[in-house]
């Protein structure tokens, strides 16, 4: 019997984001999982509410073969770029899979380029690839709810709705109080500009 490829699905969260690490979630799904997921409504995550998403994670979490997250501090963004950290992120989940890999499926047109096995570059991957989907799904729950932990430290940002997004009241508070040590100081060049 021929054994069936190990797939990891692989997407970041947080990217675009002005305060906070970037998250990368990596999930192995297999084919019962799929359907599984896909018949609780699992999709591309910016189609579902936050309450979606969150009776979604511990589904994900129980039907997975394999599953885990990686992130790239605010420190490392500013000191290698959003690139290279998100690389870093996406590298970190990989490697806290423990089942042997053979492919990933990256969401995207831009390659791991730290991750020297095989890889497959799916543009609007969350809609073409469970696996991408479920992955997303888990990073971008995790980084909100550590998003809006941190917001109990630093209220007035507003980034308990926010969670680190460049909002109006988000910039206009940077302009009047400056920014945390957990804002990306490379990203706040043009509104301090």
């Amino acid at each position: 019997m021929l054994k069936r490829q190990v797939i990891v699905g692989i997407d970041e969260v947080g990217k675009g984001s002005l305060f906070g690490p970037v998250f990368a979630g990596a999930v192995i799904l297999g084919i019962n999982a799929e359907a599984e997921l896909t018949n609780e409504g699992l999709k591309d995550s910016k189609l579902l509410t936050a309450k979606r998403r969150a009776r979604l994670v511990p589904l994900i979490q129980e039907k997975a073969q394999d599953w885990a997250l990686g992130q790239a501090s605010s420190r490392e963004i500013d000191s290698m770029g959003i690139r290279k950290a998100t690389e870093l992120a996406m590298l970190r989940a990989l490697q806290r899979i423990e089942n042997p890999i053979d492919t990933v499926l990256v969401d995207g047109i831009l390659p791991i380029r730290l991750w020297k096995g095989k890889q497959k570059t799916l543009v609007h991957g969350e809609s073409k690839s469970i696996a991408i989907a479920a992955a997303s799904v888990l990073a971008k729950e995790t980084r909100d709810a550590l998003i809006k932990r941190l917001s109990n430290d630093y209220p007035e940002y507003g980034l308990k709705t926010n969670v680190g997004y460049g909002t109006k009241l988000h910039r206009e508070v940077l302009l009047d109080l400056g920014p945390t040590p957990l804002h990306r100081q490379s990203f706040l060049t043009k509104i301090f500009s």
